[in-house]
């Protein structure tokens, strides 16, 4: 199985919030892998960042890495396009819409606890999501 993790997911997992222990079983499954966006992990260096600095920043990061997380930057043509046009159907973050559009090019599951932005995604069948909480 191929996870995305939204930053939700990853804060929680960092955090030890409810819902990091499925991110964790998703990060520790030797027959899966965990990809994020570099917006998504830009998400997760400034939240840390804002907190505790720098030196958080970086760790926070290299923690999640540590585990076999995997960043991905995609940005041609018709990634850009796609996460335009998820953003122009609705209110949902700019940094969901790479992580959906991400999710999709991959054929994976988000993991995310987003269910303010994500409910209606995951009714409409846009994206396989997981709820973590």
């Amino acid at each position: 199985m191929i996870y995305v993790l939204d930053a939700c997911a990853m804060i929680a997992f960092l955090k030890g919030e409810a819902g990091a222990d499925v991110v964790e079983k998703a990060l520790l499954d030797a027959d899966s892998q965990c990809l994020a966006h570099a917006i998504n992990l830009c998400e997760i260096y400034y939240d840390f960042h804002r907190a505790g600095g720098e030196s958080a920043a970086d760790d926070a990061i290299g923690d999640i890495r540590t585990l076999g997380l995997a960043e991905r930057g995609d940005f041609d043509e018709p990634f850009w396009k796609e996460v335009g046009k998820l953003k122009a159907k609705g209110k949902i973050s700019l940094a969901d819409c790479f992580a959906i559009t991400l999710t999709n090019r991959v054929g994976g599951r988000l993991l995310t606890s987003d269910h303010h932005e994500m409910d209606s995604i995951a009714a409409a069948g846009i994206c396989n999501i997981t709820f973590i909480r």
